[in-house]
């Protein structure tokens, strides 16, 4: 495996992106929606250093699923979401990849009736990009490569380890 982006390099990032969200969002309460699975480790990390009152919850929205490099059918649950009608959201993923699942998850909260959704991601992989969609906050810009570990997996390994790492053969 190579490693793309070392664990110091994210640490260092997230530090920078929690001081941009906390100015961007100047003391409102926010409510931090995470996408599981692969968003853990960066919510978990993020949250952490924003100085801001803060809810946080979850959902789920997934259309890999196995030993797949390509994307099926998105299917979004979102039981752990709290009532969200009137909140402030900061929406956060671990990848923008084609764009469909986030700009799927912002309609959905959007109806849900939140007050604003903005998004965060870890990445934002180049080349890939199938709808237009801006997030309001990017970690890294990554070219088109199959990546994982700091949340992102294949086939549900590789998450844990504290780098992102281009997973070899799935290029």
């Amino acid at each position: 495996m190579e490693v793309l982006i070392t664990a110091d390099r994210i640490h260092a990032r997230v530090e920078e992106l929690a001081t941009e969200i906390a100015r961007t969002y100047d003391g409102k309460p926010v409510t931090v929606v995470g996408i599981l699975t692969g968003c853990l480790m960066f919510t978990a990390d993020l949250i952490r250093r924003i100085n801001l009152p803060l809810r946080v919850a979850f959902i789920t929205a997934s259309s890999y699923r196995g030993e797949t490099l390509v994307p099926g059918l998105l299917e979004i649950r979102d039981e752990l979401l709290p009532d969200i009608a009137g909140k402030h959201i900061l929406l956060l993923d671990d990848i923008l990849d084609t764009g469909k699942t986030l700009t799927r998850v912002v309609a959905h909260l959007i109806d849900r009736g939140a007050a604003s959704v903005k998004v965060g991601v870890l990445l934002r992989k180049i080349g890939r990009q199938e709808v237009p969609f801006e997030p309001d906050f990017v970690g890294f810009t990554i070219p088109d490569k199959f990546v994982v570990g700091y949340g992102l997996d294949f086939n549900d390994e590789y998450r844990h380890l504290p780098f992102v790492g281009v997973l070899l053969g799935g290029e």
